[in-house]
């Protein structure tokens, strides 16, 4: 058989391992599911060399490892695992129960009391929570800095700083980090550090997937997913990834053996078969209906701005045309929209509540990069610790913001529905003033 690596990623990505020092199935078309909990280990001996082998590598060509128990590793994992590692170019991959799993993960896993992260002023909220309600007491420091404002992070990077973090694009104004910029900025800062000190990029690559956008080519240490979202796809599976150098492996093991939050073997098959497999072709549609919703917002009277990469408005549209393409080179904006209302025409919350209500083509309804077109309020949902007068609150993402993540619908539908929803609202409005002038 041909290797693997001589076809595009977009293929490999359909297929998969045929076989796998982790698990042969050459003559499965679809790859199996494992789903043992313990393993029969054969002798004494046995077992104590899988205990010992256990957070070191194996690649696909190298000794099957000993599988022992199901938190410390299992085969349908691992090969998730080597295939997300691949599609982001990356030389390893641990997985985890949700993304927030995988984010804690990797920075705790790294961060010890006294050290300090430097991250972006928006990020998920349950991230900015993370930061906020639970770093603090653990004696480890968050600065917050616009990390697209160099000489702002330069002075904010001191001896303590380990990590810079950052999503790109950001969740959810669809700003973008120009990651090979804080690239420079941290090399500039480990030429004078010792190695086990050095300053690591971290970031975010949810909204992008690596069909998007592959930061490591951009000089990102470490790339995080939500695999619940555009990599699962279908909104079945929560899942957690953490691609990462290959020195980062056994402590990432090491934490997720001993905190435990693995992802299930059965979570990790379907976004190994349907996930990964539909990952180009949902993308293409979702970003071609994405365009079209993003041209027709912007004209929108009751809209006041429209974020989406993929339109000539677009502010950082040369960055976003560098960094978000796809395994051929080609452009690709995405599946996500942001946009903020005119409030003294249509509030925000009004009109996702006659969506929620009406549309049939859009579904209120947090997460994203599902099949189905989700509309949401982040400043009071999916952002909401924010709130509460914190220096960074609303950091672009005000009350009248809105998230969209568009599905696989026919766009003509999307385009109704939310043409409707704005007419009876707007319509409400007219004739609440008419009734008022008339008084």
């Amino acid at each position: 058989m041909k290797r693997k690596t001589s076809y595009k990623q977009t293929t490999r990505l359909v297929h998969g391992p045929s076989h796998s020092a982790k698990w042969d199935f050459t003559h499965h078309v679809t790859p199996p599911l494992s789903s043992s909990t313990t393993y029969r280990l054969d002798s004494a001996k046995r077992g104590a060399r899988g205990f010992q082998e256990f957070g070191h590598f194996v690649s696909d060509t190298g000794e099957p490892p000993v599988y022992i128990y199901d938190r410390l590793d299992e085969p349908t994992r691992s090969i998730l695992e080597g295939e997300l590692a691949d599609a982001e170019g990356g030389e390893a991959c641990v997985t985890f129960a949700s993304g927030m799993a995988a984010i804690s993960a990797a920075m705790s896993s790294v961060l010890v009391p006294g050290d300090e992260v430097v991250a972006h002023p928006m990020v998920y909220g349950c991230t900015h929570s993370l930061f906020v309600n639970w770093y603090a007491r653990q004696g480890i420091g968050v600065k917050r800095v616009d990390l697209n404002d160099l000489a702002a992070l330069r002075l904010a990077i001191t001896d303590r700083t380990r990590i810079l973090y950052f999503e790109s694009p950001v969740n959810p104004t669809l700003e973008l980090i120009d990651i090979a910029a804080v690239r420079r900025v941290a090399d500039e800062v480990n030429a004078k550090r010792p190695a086990e000190r050095k300053v690591l990029v971290y970031i975010d690559n949810t909204f992008a997937t690596p069909f998007g956008q592959r930061p490591l080519e951009h000089g990102a240490d470490v790339v995080l997913h939500s695999l619940t979202k555009n990599l699962g796809g279908f909104g079945t599976e929560l899942g957690g990834a953490v691609i990462c150098p290959r020195s980062m492996l056994p402590s990432l093991l090491l934490y997720r053996k001993d905190f435990g939050g693995i992802l299930s073997s059965k979570a990790a098959w379907a976004i190994l078969v349907y996930g990964l497999p539909t990952l180009a072709v949902r993308l293409q549609r979702q970003q071609y209906t994405a365009n079209k919703v993003a041209a027709w917002l912007e004209k929108h009277p009751a809209v006041k701005r429209v974020a989406y990469p993929g339109l000539k408005s677009f502010p950082q549209r040369k960055l976003a045309e560098k960094q978000l393409v796809n395994f051929d080179g080609d452009f690709t904006p995405g599946n996500m929209l942001y946009f903020e209302l005119d409030e003294s025409k249509v509030t925000a919350e009004r009109f996702v509540d006659q969506v929620a209500a009406h549309a049939y083509s859009i579904t209120l309804a947090v997460s994203l990069g599902h099949t189905k077109t989700l509309i949401e309020t982040p400043s009071n949902m999916t952002h909401s610790s924010y709130a509460g007068g914190d220096a960074c609150a609303y950091k672009g993402a005000g009350p009248g913001a809105i998230r969209l993540s568009i599905g696989l619908e026919s766009p003509t539908d999307i385009l109704r529905d939310l043409s409707e929803a704005f007419e009876a609202l707007l319509s409400t409005s007219r004739k609440k003033g008419r009734a008022a002038a008339s008084r």
